[in-house]
């Protein structure tokens, strides 16, 4: 499935999707050897060979979690105010959860 650079890279875990813009706009991503300066341009991680600061971007795994969410517990990576997150349980896992 196609989709834009930008969101490809930061699936990946290269950089955040404005960083991405900044990449491509510096002509340092390349899409089946073509260097890319054009932003919204789209690609398919699956099929073609995309390329970021020299290193070949793969797909980030998925893995989903099944999270039985207790009371007094927000939905959401952070809290200003300092409540509890669902991330408080995910601590040990190693990669991005999203929740």
């Amino acid at each position: 499935m196609k989709e834009r650079l930008q969101k490809i890279l930061s699936h990946a875990g290269v950089c955040s999707r404005r960083k991405a813009e900044e990449l491509i706009l510096a002509g340092r991503v390349r899409v089946n050897g073509r260097v890319v300066r054009e932003l919204g341009t789209e690609a398919d991680v699956r099929k073609d060979k995309i390329e970021a600061l020299g290193e070949i971007v793969k797909p980030e795994p998925l893995r989903y979690y099944l999270f039985h969410k207790p009371d007094c517990v927000i939905t959401s990576v952070s809290d200003p105010v300092g409540r509890r997150t669902v991330m408080d349980y995910f601590r040990r896992v190693r990669e991005r959860v999203f929740p």
